[in-house]
């Protein structure tokens, strides 16, 4: 698999700037950072930005990058969501940066820090877990708790809010340190139904930063968990386990999206407040990847998954790397997408088109072309000779000569695309017509001799002539004809079912206003039965196919021995840049 940063200029921006001065100054001898997904869905395209950043910078200096699952809300979160995690992620980075992957391995003895350091362990090739570090967490609660710095709350949850909004200390925030030991050992305990108290962090509730305004670090959960079962009742809060495991995990630049840039201080506060060994882990922010024509939220994801408005996580039409990856995109194309778009501190909306601008930028240098006709229209070219067939060359990639050449028969009757022929076609319409001429690509010059068409009145056959002076190659072919369409010989063309994926939303930013459900895209899926050549009977899905004039596709997991079905990944043109001039 390529590396982007050694195909192009390394990448530079300011986090890496921060990392580099980290390493030179001596701050740091080894460079640790961390990927952290909650396992409530499936990863999409802006976790790729993510993910490429942080194993980027691990790749790039040498060090580990951790898969961390953020699993302390146990009613949202599943296994399955864990391993398509986990496939998404070995997918994206393989050949790239696996040798930065950390792993989660046993340890015997040695402090909180030194058991889960993170380093690659053939035996255990599972990601970390936050669920993993339960007891030494609530151990860190304990301590808060022993130094007058976090006290139990028995407010609602409703009643914290208000309270936090105005400003207004808690009624039960003078508690003392021996109370709150009891209530905390009882809340374990399962002594206390679900919401009837919290353990909050005691710091300022006149605090400008509503973060710091006594924010609650456990609350009570009887609900099973997907990694520890049933052994927990309380689970902590996002903001209390993310600053600890990144302390126990020996993390040193803890990568995050802007919207956590108010949590920062926060982050800095528990860490400083348990007097915890140095060197301590530090939060930086960056902008999140926000893309036009589609929608970004797990949750909103999961309602088009839901409510069946497309067929599962990895529907082709969805932004998760699971779609993208069925849907033919490449893992080198993603990474060289997170690579162009670059590491800014200011949300932005990117254009969908710098993605399929890095696809049709890597498939024309590196898929095979193919013929396949997507509406087929028949031809008999009268003036060929029943029974005859002819091979003739075609070219693999133009780009890439070392890819060869193959044979394509060629026989008396073939099928055309049916918006090649126009009965009666505007100005500067080049391809076939009554009495007009074309050129079938790597064949003839054929003209229209007569339209045959069925009882609705439907075009079901054409008759035409060929000048067989005119093959390409021959001393003839440089006859001069403006129109050239593809073509798949009748009697040797196999069958394969083509979905052909669009854009799932109508306007650039479906989240902007209203219903994003109500601008979704009626024709985001089309299903036909093409004509494809017969080399595509040997089509593999590790490979990306140009079907000449038409689009790249790519073989979907559905394709059995028999039965063959492509998805279009991307067409060869931006058709939605002619609709926004209209």
């Amino acid at each position: 698999m390529s590396d982007p940063a050694s195909e192009n200029s390394a990448p530079s921006d300011f986090i890496r700037d921060i990392v580099a001065e980290d390493v030179r100054s001596g701050k740091y001898t080894n460079v640790h950072t961390r990927f952290p997904p909650e396992p409530n869905g499936y990863l999409h395209i802006g976790h790729t930005k993510a993910i490429c950043l942080n194993f980027g910078i691990a790749h790039e200096f040498g060090g580990i990058c951790n898969v961390r699952m953020d699993d302390t809300n146990p009613e949202k979160e599943e296994t399955e969501y864990v391993d398509s995690i986990m496939a998404d992620i070995h997918w994206l980075i393989d050949g790239w940066a696996e040798e930065n992957l950390g792993l989660k391995q046993k340890s015997e003895g040695g402090d909180q820090r030194s058991e889960v350091r993170g380093q690659r362990s053939e035996n255990q090739a599972g990601p970390f877990f936050a669920s993993d570090y339960f007891e030494p967490i609530y151990a860190f609660a304990v301590r808060l708790v022993e130094k007058g710095n976090a006290f139990v709350c028995d407010m609602s949850a409703e009643q914290t809010d208000e309270y936090r909004r105005i400003g207004k200390e808690s009624p039960f925030r003078n508690r003392t340190v021996a109370e709150n030991l009891d209530l905390l050992a009882r809340m374990k305990a399962g002594e206390f139904p679900d919401g009837a108290r919290t353990l909050r962090a005691k710091i300022d509730m006149q605090a400008p930063n509503m973060w710091l305004r006594d924010p609650v670090l456990y609350r009570i959960r009887h609900a099973a968990h997907h990694h520890t079962g049933d052994a927990w009742c309380i689970y902590p809060l996002y903001d209390f386990a993310h600053c600890l495991s990144d302390y126990i995990e020996g993390i040193t630049h803890s990568v995050c999206t802007l919207e956590f840039e108010v949590h920062r201080p926060l982050y800095d506060w528990l860490l400083e407040s348990l007097d915890l060994p140095r060197p301590l882990p530090h939060q930086y922010e960056f902008a999140r990847l926000n893309l036009t024509y589609t929608v970004m939220s797990k949750r909103k994801l999961k309602q088009l998954v839901d409510d069946e408005l497309v067929n599962g996580w990895d529907d082709p039409r969805l932004p998760t790397i699971s779609g993208m990856r069925r849907r033919g995109v490449t893992a080198s194309v993603l990474r060289d997408f997170a690579y162009r778009i670059g590491i800014t501190k200011y949300p932005s909306m990117t254009e969908v088109d710098a993605l399929e601008y890095a696809m049709r930028d890597e498939f024309n240098k590196t898929a095979l072309r193919r013929l396949a006709v997507l509406h087929p229209v028949k031809v008999v070219i009268t003036n060929y000779p029943e029974g005859k067939t002819e091979e003739l060359e075609a070219v693999n990639n133009p780009e890439d000569l070392g890819a060869g050449t193959r044979k394509v028969p060629f026989s008396r009757e073939l099928y055309i695309e049916g918006a090649d022929f126009m009965e009666t076609p505007p100005p500067k319409y080049f391809r076939l017509r009554p009495g007009g001429e074309v050129r079938l690509k790597y064949a003839y010059i054929i003209r229209c001799e007569e339209v045959i068409k069925d009882s609705s009145g439907k075009v079901a056959e054409l008759r035409c002539t060929a000048d067989l002076e005119s093959k390409s190659g021959g001393a003839t072919s440089n006859r001069k004809i403006k129109g050239t369409i593809h073509w798949v010989s009748a009697a040797h063309a196999i069958d394969a079912e083509v979905r052909l994926y669009d854009r799932l939303f109508t306007v650039p930013e479906p989240d902007s206003d209203g219903d994003f459900k109500s601008f979704i895209n009626p024709h985001s899926l089309e299903v036909v039965t093409a004509k494809c050549e017969l080399s595509l009977g040997e089509a593999k899905p590790e490979l990306r196919y140009q079907f000449e004039r038409l689009g790249y596709f790519a073989l979907d997991p559905d394709s059995r021995p028999g039965r063959l079905v492509f998805n279009r990944t991307i067409t060869l043109r931006d058709t939605w840049a002619k609709e926004a001039k209209k």
